[in-house]
């Protein structure tokens, strides 16, 4: 691999492997108490929009692997990937507002916590399409981001869920 992505190639397998180990944890946890996660929509939600971020730093890296990949295409499917994550971000932060329930404190910082990856990779596609290479810099935020944000994320499901 050469040129300024294969100079990633290092950072992209350690966020693979990362990404996909997560994801997979977060899918086991989940399903210990799946059927109380189910009947609480705000989880369900919640949940979804984490595991979308987790598979958007998967894929993101994993693209990043691949030889002799155009740094234009790249942002192009970032930008896709993004977009395609952030419809789970969108569908968590409505399911959210929705809900009446009093005990549901800060809706707002719930809501944006599943769209800072998607931002981080939207910028980062915009970047790369423009001929920035600081949108591999960018790309690497979003990676960080998507991990972050499914951790805590997840890990106030899997609290919730048990109160």
């Amino acid at each position: 691999m050469t040129g300024a992505l294969g100079e990633w190639s290092d950072f992209n397998v350690a966020m693979a492997g990362a990404s996909a180990a997560l994801a997979g944890l977060v899918i086991v946890a989940a399903s210990v108490n799946i059927d109380k996660i189910i009947r609480a929509g705000t989880l369900t939600a919640r949940l979804g929009a984490a595991i979308a971020a987790l598979v958007l730093a998967l894929v993101a890296s994993a693209l990043g692997l691949v030889p002799r990949l155009d740094l234009t295409w790249y942002g192009i499917i970032l930008l896709v990937c993004a977009v395609a994550a952030g419809m789970f971000a969108v569908h968590a932060m409505r399911v959210l507002i929705r809900d009446n329930d009093p005990e549901q404190r800060a809706r707002g910082a719930k809501a944006v916590l599943g769209f800072l990856p998607v931002a981080g990779y939207l910028a980062a596609g915009v970047a790369l399409i423009a001929g920035s290479p600081v949108g591999l810099v960018l790309t690497a935020v979003g990676c960080l981001l998507a991990v972050v944000a499914a951790i805590v994320m997840s890990w106030v499901v899997l609290v919730e869920v048990l109160r």
